[in-house]
């Protein structure tokens, strides 16, 4: 779907209403940086040329009149009164942003109509698009001047808050600022951030995701286990490098001093250190256009995410090794949370039929599910579109 069609769903769905604004927002793949955000570390995410469109224009009223063309269903709430909905739980991350806004700043009632084609639930964070959607939209038809690394904090806001999510800042960080043909490098701790060139355009490379199909059911107990050990290192560590506020602040010249740490700890404190070092060694050879070497440190940040941080499972490991067996595949890592989800790989462009045909053919063979692939390249970030 285009903004012209979007535009032209929302006049049949709002036909009393004012000329739409149009906004659009990305969703992300982070390409490499994984479990090093909560630790004041760095990431390298790229924004996906999938994405959710917002058509939206306001009222005389206080009312927030919505309507999902995937979901076929419309929703309403009163900017005065309002909470989570449990009948359209879609909408909670538009209802987050409102609420967030209204902490500062009045706002108009609105009429609005979406639609995406970012793939739910394969960790490729379709709700922080919405939210930063949303974000800019609400800021275009309040003709507001938010900063956009505000309307970013506000977003996160809204899915901290309000929806009940403890994500990090970089999905909507990455939806709001990323551009075309370039990755985002991201400090977590600072949030300055620099963008990349990424040397695998349209016409070399490409990103390809692959949804193992396997639900991340242990995310949750496992995700505060593995802060807490890092939290834990870091406390032992202060016995020698007292300085240190986090595992961002320890060097890999300190790996003799991690190696004595208890084995668990050592286990996750190495991947956070090697992994931040990484991101910083990816921008180096993206800026150079060394894409092989970039693709062998994706293949060193599955083997740290798989044995030392333990976030991995045998089926992101399988296709791992499927997508690295395959000649012109560059590299490949399992990305996210972990334990189920997502793999990413950058493969050459004319490699990429016969990844597929690996994958389809050996993966639902030795494993109970049918993977879904998908083929990604660096997008804009979140911008209103004309039509």
């Amino acid at each position: 779907m285009n903004a012209r069609e979007i535009a032209a769903a929302f006049r049949q769905q709002f036909p009393e209403a004012a000329e739409p604004v149009v906004v659009r927002a990305p969703g992300r793949v982070n390409l490499i940086g994984e479990h090093t955000d909560y630790n004041d570390g760095f990431v390298l995410p790229m924004a996906i040329d999938a994405q959710i469109l917002l058509a939206g224009s306001v009222r005389d009223d206080q009312q927030v009149q919505i309507y999902s063309l995937d979901f076929q269903e419309g929703t309403s709430f009163d900017l005065n009164d309002f909470s989570q909905s449990t009948t359209a739980p879609w909408s909670n991350y538009i209802r987050g942003v409102c609420a967030m806004f209204l902490e500062t700043t009045p706002l108009k009632g609105m009429n609005i109509v979406l639609s995406g084609n970012v793939p739910q639930g394969a960790g490729l964070s379709s709700s922080a698009a919405l939210e930063v959607g949303t974000a800019l939209l609400i800021r275009t038809l309040n003709n507001l001047d938010t900063p956009a690394v505000e309307l970013v904090k506000l977003a996160q806001r809204a899915e901290n808050e309000f929806v009940g999510v403890a994500c990090g800042i970089m999905d909507q960080f990455i939806s709001m600022l990323g551009k075309k043909d370039h990755v985002l490098f991201l400090d977590c701790r600072s949030l300055e951030y620099d963008l990349v060139p990424a040397p695998f355009g349209a016409n070399q490379a490409s990103i390809v995701v692959i949804d193992s199909g396997v639900k991340r059911g242990l995310v949750d107990s496992e995700y505060n286990l593995r802060r807490s050990q890092c939290e834990a290192a870091v406390s032992e560590l202060k016995k020698n490098l007292p300085e240190i506020k986090a595992l961002r602040d320890v060097g890999v010249e300190h790996l003799d001093l991690i190696n004595q740490l208890e084995p668990e700890l050592q286990k996750r404190a190495r991947h956070v250190v090697t992994e931040n070092q990484r991101v910083l060694d990816a921008v180096k050879l993206l800026r150079d256009g060394q894409i092989q070497e970039f693709g062998q440190l994706m293949n060193e940040s599955h083997a740290s995410l798989r044995d030392d941080y333990q976030v991995s499972c045998p089926e992101l490991d399988l296709l791992v090794e499927i997508a690295q067996s395959v000649p012109g595949v560059y590299g490949s890592r399992m990305t996210g949370a972990g334990f189920g989800g997502c793999t990413v790989t950058l493969a050459a462009n004319d490699s990429i039929e016969q990844l597929k045909a690996a994958v389809l053919d050996q993966y639902p063979k030795q494993t109970q599910y049918t993977p879904r692939i998908y083929v990604f390249n660096a997008s804009e970030g979140a911008e209103k579109l004309t039509f």
